[in-house]
């Protein structure tokens, strides 16, 4: 048995300074990434950061970084010299550009300074060293998608800015406006965090390193250099004990793991579908805290109004992704927010490989699973959750497919149950997650039926409600359960509070959570604890009574 003797555990010794930076001499150096969907900022919020310091600016100025190769341009950062003046410049049609100049400001050669490019909503700052050097409106501007890749120390267009000096630490944030008013630049080195889809410039081995797995090409001289602006670890989010501690115990005592973005997780989140029969679909995200119990609160909005049904929604701890469902028609549309954090949903960059609607979704913190739909389909889409753009098929629902049906996971199973295929299903089958095929039989839910919801732990799976066709049609409040690692026929739990169709469903492993549903299109939010049985309960109200919603969790049973 050991006695923990240090307080170094919390980070109170002396702060470890990091070193990692790129240097560039100003004549052919440096680093290129081929374009793709993580690099083009569209209309979304982005953060745009890194530390630089400049040998000098050449005899006209001198280049950040930029996706702009006339006429192909997208967004840039430079200064110029004969005005004096740092300049963010965008272009909305690859060939016209607007250009955002601060006032004449010195270029601060020889030292590091901290620049921030961020756009929230409308609005666009960049910031040196935590003051705002531009600030001006770009309206609902959608940047240019180019088809360039993007320059780090160049513009492809101008060579004549070359950058000579270090960067460090560069990072690009999309769909998150980290900084949105003056603010004290940090003093640690940059995590991947949220919606990091860039982080490099910041090991002192390698100039190609880079943080979220892209390739970076490295041109000219560029290289990994130990100069750095002086940054250190942070400490401050790691384990720490204060106060008295005591630890009583024969067993072995192992301190809590898991990122910092990964803390604080348990949010149920609820999006789109309609409030009533015939009635306009619904833009609007819903999110809870499901260890607790009281009424949703406003996230934010989808891009276009839409409608799912019981599937659509999948997640990893930080993203949550919709996929299809009915907006003015069947749509293959994907859509994601990061689940911490509120605000409006940022397009995914690629579709489903066919557009439908009553779909089953399931997914583990890698993958995201989208199967059957509308019109039987029999199609099974998975996408990388992590990677925006990428959507491949999986494999194949058993002929002639099946639409209406629920998914639910646990870290290496997907299980999709019920649905319809010219009459209410019993079935349940299954995948294992990190492959690709078909399903394979599981067994059957206690009754046959379509538009039933889902949800999970990593042990359980629940389907609950529906519609019956036989022996009479007839809407459901019973709830199943099965054992995910084995097979076999599902097991009463109990009942829902009312009898619904289509309730958006999800959990924190701990809880599944049944908000609104079919046929009244209710507000209610109901919950279950997963790991026993019984009727559910009441957690709350939704916002707005809605049915055929998407949902979602970071803490759902794919991930625990």
């Amino acid at each position: 048995m050991g006695i923990l003797r240090t307080n170094e555990i919390s980070g109170l010794e002396t702060p470890t300074a990091v070193t990692g930076s790129v240097s560039f001499d100003g004549s052919g150096d440096y680093l290129s990434l081929a374009d793709g969907p993580d690099l083009e900022l569209g209309n979304g919020d982005f953060t745009i950061e890194g530390w630089f310091y400049f040998e000098n600016t050449g005899s006209s100025g001198t280049n950040f970084w930029g996706k702009w190769n006339s006429p192909n341009r997208s967004y840039a950062f430079s200064y110029v010299k004969s005005t004096g003046t740092y300049i963010f410049g965008y272009s909305t049609d690859g060939s016209a550009e607007v250009l955002l100049t601060s006032d004449a400001l010195s270029a601060d050669t020889r030292t590091w300074i901290h620049i921030a490019a961020v756009r929230s909503g409308s609005s666009l700052k960049v910031y040196k060293n935590g003051t705002a050097i531009i600030n001006s409106s770009v309206g609902t501007a959608t940047f240019y998608n180019a088809t360039t890749d993007l320059y780090i120390g160049r513009l492809q267009s101008n060579t004549n800015y070359d950058y000579d000096g270090y960067i460090s630490n560069f990072r690009i944030l999309k769909g998150t406006a980290l900084y949105t008013s003056d603010f004290t630049p940090p003093v640690h080195e940059l995590q991947r965090i949220g919606d990091t889809v860039l982080l490099c410039c910041n090991n002192p081995d390698s100039a190609g390193a880079e943080a979220t797995g892209k390739t970076i090409t490295v041109n000219g001289n560029a290289a990994a250099s130990t100069v750095s602006p002086g940054l250190t670890r942070d400490f401050t989010f790691g384990t720490q004990f204060q106060g008295v501690a005591k630890f009583d115990t024969q067993g072995y005592f192992v301190p809590p793991s898991g990122t910092t973005e990964q803390r604080g997780r348990g949010r149920g989140i609820f999006g789109g579908g309609t409030a009533s029969p015939g009635s306009s679909n619904l833009n609007s995200i819903e999110f809870i805290t499901i260890s607790t119990q009281g009424n949703a609160q406003d996230f934010g909005d989808l891009l276009v109004a839409t409608r799912t049904k019981q599937g659509g929604g999948v997640s990893s701890p930080t993203r949550g992704v919709t996929a299809g469902g009915f907006d003015t028609g069947n749509v293959s549309r994907i859509e994601y927010i990061t689940i911490a954090t509120t605000g409006n949903a940022i397009d995914f960059g690629n579709t489903l490989t066919v557009a439908g609607r009553n779909l089953a979704s399931a997914s583990n913190s890698t993958r995201g699973l989208f199967a059957g739909g509308d019109n039987r389909l029999t199609t099974i889409d998975f996408l990388t959750i992590a990677s925006l753009g990428t959507v491949s098929s999986f494999g194949s629902l058993p002929s002639p497919g099946r639409s209406n049906l629920a998914g639910c996971a646990s870290p290496t199973r997907a299980l999709f149950g019920g649905g319809y295929s010219g009459g209410a299903l019993d079935t349940i089958e299954y995948v294992t997650i990190a492959t690709t095929g078909s399903l394979q039989d599981f067994g059957n839910l206690t009754v046959a039926r379509f538009d039933p919801s889902a949800c999970s732990s990593s042990t359980r799976g629940i389907f609950a409600g529906g519609y019956a066709t036989a022996p009479i049609s007839n809407f459901l409040n019973i709830i199943d359960y099965v054992t995910i690692a084995s097979t076999g026929n599902a097991q009463d739990f109990g009942d829902l509070i009312t009898v619904k169709l289509n309730p958006a469903g999800t959990s924190n492993s701990i809880r599944g959570v049944f908000a609104g549903g079919s046929p009244s299109y209710v507000n209610t939010i109901e919950f279950i604890t997963i790991a026993s049985t019984g009727n559910a309960q009441d957690f709350g109200d939704l916002v707005v009574g809605r049915g055929q919603a998407w949902s979602c969790s970071d803490s759902h049973g794919g991930l625990s």
